[in-house]
């Protein structure tokens, strides 16, 4: 996995800060969104790859301390 797209993501996961300030919400929403195309329904339960979304929260969370 690229830093370029971990960095991408974490920057997309603020667009969803309207609804919701969760990061971890918004970073698996983002995450979700990359993997399978689309948000995620209210009872999707489709699979995310774990290490890119803890590496897209980890940044997000740095972003937002700079």
């Amino acid at each position: 996995m690229s830093e370029s797209l971990i960095e991408q993501l974490a920057q997309e996961s603020f667009a969803f800060d309207g609804s919701s300030r969760d990061p971890e919400r918004n970073c698996w929403m983002v995450v979700h969104r990359h993997i399978h195309g689309s948000l995620p329904s209210e009872y999707d339960i489709r699979e995310v790859d774990e290490d890119l979304y803890l590496a897209v929260l980890s940044k997000r969370r740095s972003l937002e301390v700079s």
